[in-house]
């Protein structure tokens, strides 16, 4: 059966230069900075965003330029989520975003992310991102790193390297990446690459804050102590304007993490 549904508790434009007209011709005509002649008679102002009749392209784009200015920015609706491991106790670090159509046409590369080598760790351990995004593995250790990921969500190796190496690793689809060093098995870390720019990590309470356009939602949360290859679970999230609080509980035990 589908899963429950979650519910909520241009620049200025150059002037127009004039046209004479010829002695005993007809009335001049303007032309726009493009080059295009624009029939100005009977023209009205753009009220309501409405089309008027017999305008040219020039001003049928100065009138697209016009709503679009004027247009309310969506509303932003608060979502509360709180995590909840199966032992009802708060759930750190679980990875939660939202996902629609909006959403990923909303999406944008993150810049300045990386995932440094400290005391032979991968800081942070987690790293959440937008498709697109680069990222940087500086080595601030004394000692050399063999940075690799086989995840099909991404695939590359920075073999033996000390410094930071010269050209960052691009997230350029959707899915969870697994890090590994192949010099310290110990060191492992998460790239979960995302496909909306709503999205975070709970805290040390398991709470996350978000804000988003109101509207209907997937709504995603992993967690990196579930199993390997474990997708992020899934169900539907209505957001009112008036904003909504979901609780999650996944089938974690939350005490012995």
């Amino acid at each position: 059966g589908s899963p429950p549904r979650a519910t909520a508790g241009a620049g200025a434009g150059r002037t127009a230069v004039p046209r004479r007209a010829p002695e005993g011709g007809p009335a001049p005509r303007t032309l726009n900075p493009g080059g295009l002649a624009a029939d100005t008679s009977g023209m009205r102002p753009f009220a309501h965003c409405a089309a008027v009749g017999g305008f040219r392209l020039a001003w049928l784009a100065v009138g697209v330029v016009a709503c679009l200015a004027g247009a309310p920015l969506a509303h932003a609706a608060p979502l509360t989520v709180q995590a909840l491991g199966r032992d009802g106790k708060p759930l750190p670090g679980t990875v939660v975003f939202l996902e629609s159509r909006e959403a990923r046409a909303a999406a944008r590369p993150l810049p300045g992310l990386e995932v440094a080598q400290v005391g032979r760790q991968f800081v942070p351990q987690v790293t959440v991102l937008t498709v697109g995004s680069e990222l940087r593995f500086p080595n601030r250790d004394s000692v050399r790193h063999h940075v690799y990921s086989f995840s099909p969500a991404k695939t590359f190796e920075l073999k033996l390297y000390t410094g930071t190496p010269a050209h960052p690793v691009v997230f350029d689809k959707p899915g969870i990446a697994v890090l590994g060093c192949n010099i310290h098995d110990q060191m492992v870390a998460w790239v979960v690459v995302v496909e909306t720019p709503h999205h975070g990590q709970t805290g040390a309470d398991g709470v996350l804050k978000l804000e988003a356009p109101a509207g209907n939602y997937r709504l995603r949360s992993w967690h990196p102590a579930l199993p390997p290859g474990a997708p992020a679970a899934d169900q539907p999230l209505e957001l009112p304007a008036a904003g909504a609080s979901v609780t999650l509980r996944l089938p974690l035990t939350a005490a012995g993490l």
